[in-house]
């Protein structure tokens, strides 16, 4: 049996579960962590360990921007090198994981508001793979991208996430790959191993703190925030993934963070985990 054949049904028609698949936002950084045995990726690691293994994995990442919202619908979507300056072990990284059309049609026809479209030239970008290669080394669970409408603003991405809710039922891990604070023209290298400026871990503590009081409209529109928001946010699309993690919380859901450090003066590692208690 070839692989198509052993992938094609994988995930179509997913009955609904009992357990609610957790939903994550993971502060991805430097595509580096995608090949180096770090802090960061260690506990990419951990946490495909801690949480139960997914039918099907659709991450949101910074690093697809589109006119339109668009999804990966191919059966073997490509390993996508989107940098420049990196070693060669970086590019020669492949990760092989399966798509899902099915799931791909099955995802634009749960979501209403909007027309969800296929897509068949993108595939897994290093928003997706440097993270979802450490927590599945087999590339034997499907993974599909949803693409950033980057004509749309804030809210409407927190409000298509939550159309996407039932996907939790049915066993699909959702992410959002970003960074809370990215701001790379004020990038410190003497820090880049850790530490971050003062205006960088405030607002890192105003983030989790309004995360963790269900206090959402503040961070839709995170512009009100000031201006240490307009410091780590001058361009959204690394933060708006964290909206449609926030857009997926249901209620009585418990919020968790790891991760949770700055890096190169003006980013920040911070993740999310949401799950029920």
């Amino acid at each position: 049996m070839n692989r198509l054949s052993e992938f094609r049904n994988f995930t179509s028609q997913l009955p609904r579960q009992e357990q609610l698949m957790p939903v994550l936002f993971i502060g991805h950084g430097s595509p580096m962590n995608g090949i180096e045995d770090n802090e960061f990726s260690q506990r990419w690691q951990r946490m495909a360990a801690e949480i139960p293994e997914p039918k099907a994995v659709v991450v949101v990442s910074a690093h697809w921007l589109s006119r339109g919202t668009r999804i990966t619908a191919m059966s073997f979507p490509e390993t996508i090198h989107d940098f420049g300056g990196f070693p060669p072990e970086l590019f020669a990284v492949q990760y092989p994981a399966p798509g899902d059309p099915q799931l791909a049609q099955d995802i634009s026809s749960l979501v209403s508001s909007v027309q969800v479209e296929p897509d068949h030239d993108w595939g897994l970008d290093h928003g997706t793979w440097t993270i979802i290669r450490h927590m599945y080394p087999k590339a034997h669970i499907p993974v599909l991208q949803l693409s950033i409408d980057y004509t749309k603003g804030p809210r409407y991405h927190y409000e298509l996430a939550r159309e996407l809710y039932d996907l939790r039922r049915k066993g699909v891990l959702i992410v959002g790959s970003g960074n809370m604070v990215h701001n790379l023209r004020m990038v410190s290298w003497e820090m880049i191993r850790g530490g971050g400026y003062d205006w960088t871990l405030e607002l890192n503590e105003r983030f989790k703190q309004l995360i963790s009081q269900d206090e959402h409209d503040p961070l839709i529109n995170y512009q009100s925030l000031g201006r240490e928001a307009m410091l780590a946010i001058p361009t959204p699309e690394h933060y708006l993934p964290l909206l449609y993690t926030l857009g997926l919380k249901g209620k009585d859901e418990k919020v968790s963070f790891f991760n949770d450090k700055a890096v190169g003066g003006s980013l920040t590692m911070t993740s999310v985990r949401i799950e029920s208690i």
